[in-house]
């Protein structure tokens, strides 16, 4: 899948599998005559994709919105055959972490861990009956599709919030604005490992997302999350103590008001192009850091920060801790349903 286009079928990648949901965003697209030659990799609802190296404990299930579509070669596609169990129950039995654990151990490969179909077939679930397999399903997704609703609350005032930047340092740009690199205004960040961090409340981001939460941050003030390897488009704003994994450049503002003004300058480049890598797309600090731009007038900045953009994210910020609230719920929930410890009604 290496001639991707402009126009066509998104592909699934490790890059767009969050917690058992794919990522709409940045989505790699092929031609149709490629779609017919790759037909094996076609996706239908009710699949699950892994990450079939590396992080072998991503997944994510397929939606009617997904359907259709295709995945990568460093996925892996289970289909289950719904006369015996219930696709969306599945995908919550695979996020149990014990079943992460698992898969992790018996995973193959020293430097790199992968998985397959085979050691994935031999893997032993235990199954309650077919309709209570869908009545817990149907809890946990009750809770997921409040999670979608304030994602898709956020997405829209994230999207107003760039409308207004492209309005007011895009179109209306005045030309004698002053000419700068991207280097003068952040300081560019590598982050670390994360293997040895124990669990906690702070979010760890790769260039996928989040991927697990730890004790511990890395920084702790407003910035802009910049991929280092993967999928380079995935730029991403963060204003809470955070940690970074070494995929995902994070930075440190040098001007007052401008974190959210980097964002969307960031968000509208193609940084896909910019890749240097062979094969896994890379980006480095003497790119991002010789990016050229035109530098708004401060008193601008601060209209559009304070004004404008910060009670967009304030609003986005109290419906990302109801989320969080939400998922520790559901996560806690999500073994004692599956163990029986706790019961729900079906008939």
């Amino acid at each position: 899948m290496r001639d991707y286009k402009t126009t066509g079928t998104p592909i699934v990648t490790v890059e767009h599998l969050a917690e058992n949901r794919i990522i709409h965003r940045n989505l790699p697209l092929v031609g149709d005559e490629d779609k017919e030659r790759l037909i094996k990799y076609t996706l239908k609802e009710g699949d699950i994709v892994f990450s079939r190296v590396g992080s072998v404990d991503r997944r994510a299930f397929v939606t009617k919105k997904e359907d259709g579509w295709m995945f990568s070669g460093r996925c892996l596609r289970v289909r289950p055959n719904i006369n015996y169990i219930n696709s969306k129950f599945l995908s919550y039995y695979f996020g149990q972490e014990d079943f992460k654990e698992n898969i992790r151990r018996i995973a193959v490969g020293a430097t790199m861990p992968s998985i397959n179909t085979t050691i994935l077939s031999e893997i032993d679930i235990s199954l309650p009956p077919l309709p209570e397999q869908k009545a817990i399903a149907g809890v946990l997704s009750s809770l997921d599709d409040k999670i979608d609703l304030l994602h898709c609350q956020n997405k829209t005032l994230e999207a107003m919030a760039e409308a207004l930047f492209r309005q007011w340092f895009v179109e209306e740009a005045d030309e004698g604005w002053e000419e700068v690199l991207l280097g003068d205004l952040i300081t560019i960040k590598y982050g670390k490992d994360h293997k040895h961090l124990n669990d906690g409340q702070i979010p760890v981001y790769g260039s996928g997302g989040i991927m697990r939460y730890s004790e511990i941050s890395l920084f702790e003030k407003e910035s802009v999350l910049i991929p280092r390897k993967g999928t380079l488009g995935n730029v991403m704003y963060v204003n809470w103590p955070f940690w970074t994994v070494d995929t995902m450049f994070y930075t440190e503002m040098k001007n007052k008001n401008i974190a959210k003004f980097i964002y969307f300058f960031m968000r509208s480049l193609d940084l896909e192009s910019m890749n240097v890598g062979s094969a896994v797309p890379s980006m480095t600090t003497e790119l991002l850091n010789n990016i050229p731009l035109q530098k708004p007038p401060e008193e601008l900045l601060s209209v559009f920060d304070g004004k404008f953009a910060i009670p967009f994210f304030d609003k986005m910020k109290i419906n990302n801790d109801q989320i969080r609230t939400l998922e520790r719920f559901r996560d806690a929930l999500l073994p004692k349903l599956m163990s029986g410890e706790v019961r729900v009604g079906y008939s």
